[in-house]
């Protein structure tokens, strides 16, 4: 199963502020907001949403396609990429502007202020997926994450037009589009991806109910952080899956982009869902247990000893076949 991950490709800027936001802000003086956090750590990590998907699916094994855009500096980001399984062929390289910079700031409580500087990602909205698809014999399934919005939408309209199955996840761009667009993001997509906060904001904008996005979409699947997962499908109830245990919590950035590495690469060996949510949940728990989006690393037999304490040996059975982690 060949799958094209479609988003951002960028470097992550993360600081750790040792006190808490809340005590910050004056319920007064929200319409003014003047702030400056004194932080005490600066990590530079390599990010983006799509890289971060991509990089976990080849931690697991599975190869993925990168597509994206991004600035004259992305040499060595790209030999990472190459040498953790990525095929990044595909990514348009800008002659004007650097690779995209996430900037975010995490305060004790986990809680996060960030900012996004577009840079290269601007240009991705010129990709066309044609090629991509011709260039490895076709794509059984393109995941259309946060990018530049025009992007997304033409990534999802070329899928709908060529017959491609796709996923939405707009995550943090959803935030930014009308009601309009994201109904076209959404709408005849196989998978539907979100945290409970988007999913509450996609009714909102779209006007649907829940039940009425579910008509339209193959699959929804909402992370609920500690609590787990849940994913729904039209008709029947919903499938609840826990978290797995995390020894410390180390830092949030890209455990969302962890678990759709883990879910995508367990659709695309066959498993069913419980089991991707599973396999999710578990490259999910490593990437919080490490400082930045792409600094884990999956072990093969502690992969499956720790999917096994979470869910019992049998779903460690069902993935021990397919599992290909470059690390024994």
């Amino acid at each position: 199963m060949r799958i094209a991950v479609t988003g951002s490709i960028a470097t992550d800027h993360l600081m750790t502020f040792p006190g808490r936001f809340s005590d910050q802000l004056l319920p007064d003086q929200l319409d003014r907001v003047s702030l400056s956090f004194l932080v005490d750590e600066l990590e530079i990590r390599r990010g983006g949403v799509a890289a971060n998907i991509c990089f976990g699916m080849g931690s697991l094994g599975k190869e993925s396609i990168l597509v994206g855009s991004v600035g004259d500096d992305f040499a060595d980001y790209r030999s990472w990429l190459d040498r953790h399984g990525v095929d990044t062929a595909s990514v348009h390289v800008s002659e004007l502007h650097h690779t995209a910079r996430f900037l975010c700031t995490t305060d004790q409580d986990q809680n996060q202020i960030a900012s996004f500087y577009t840079g290269a990602m601007s240009e991705a909205r010129s990709i066309e997926l044609g090629p991509v698809a011709e260039r490895v014999g076709g794509l059984d399934l393109v995941l259309i994450s946060a990018n530049d919005p025009e992007a997304m939408l033409r990534h999802t309209d070329e899928c709908r037009s060529r017959g491609i199955a796709f996923a939405a996840d707009p995550s943090q761009q959803l935030a930014r589009m009308d009601g309009a667009d994201v109904r076209r993001l959404l709408d005849g997509a196989a998978y539907l991806f979100s945290n409970e906060y988007e999913k509450a904001l996609f009714e909102e904008k779209t006007g649907w109910s829940g039940e009425e996005v579910l008509s339209r979409v193959g699959i929804r699947v909402t992370t609920l952080g500690a609590k787990g997962v849940v994913i729904d499908r039209q008709g029947e109830e919903g499938l609840h899956v826990p978290c797995v245990p995390v020894e410390k919590v180390v830092d949030p950035t890209g455990v969302g982009d962890a678990f759709r590495s883990g879910f995508l690469s367990a659709t695309a060996w066959g498993l069913p869902l419980e089991r991707a949510a599973q396999v999710g949940s578990t490259v999910a728990a490593h990437a919080l247990e490490a400082a930045g989006p792409q600094e884990y690393t999956l072990s093969r037999r502690a992969f499956l000893d720790r999917l096994a304490s979470a869910y019992g040996a049998a779903a460690a059975a069902d993935v021990e076949p397919h599992l290909a982690c470059p690390n024994p």
